[in-house]
């Protein structure tokens, strides 16, 4: 008995369509996964900042004063410390 052929092909193109189109959705999910991760990341952010401003007002002191510069080499500042002292 001889098997149709459209029956034995559409599984084969189906798991083929499958494999080529399974990398462009996992892309799909990881960017998307990213995108949150970094939303997520952001609003923390800000609300962490918001928070040490509050504080730092609250203690009396300028938000300056507070919060060291984001971009500060803690260990550059402090070498520059000692040569100012020195």
């Amino acid at each position: 008995m001889l098997i149709p052929t459209r029956l034995v092909t559409r599984p084969a193109a189906l798991a083929a369509t499958r494999v080529r189109t399974w990398s462009v959705g996992s892309q799909q999910r990881a960017r998307r996964n990213a995108m949150v991760a970094a939303t997520d990341c952001a609003q923390r952010r800000a609300e962490r900042e918001d928070v040490e401003d509050f504080l730092a007002r609250r203690a009396g002191r300028r938000v300056e004063e507070a919060l060291p510069p984001p971009t500060a080499d803690r260990a550059a500042d402090r070498a520059a410390d000692r040569v100012a002292e020195g």
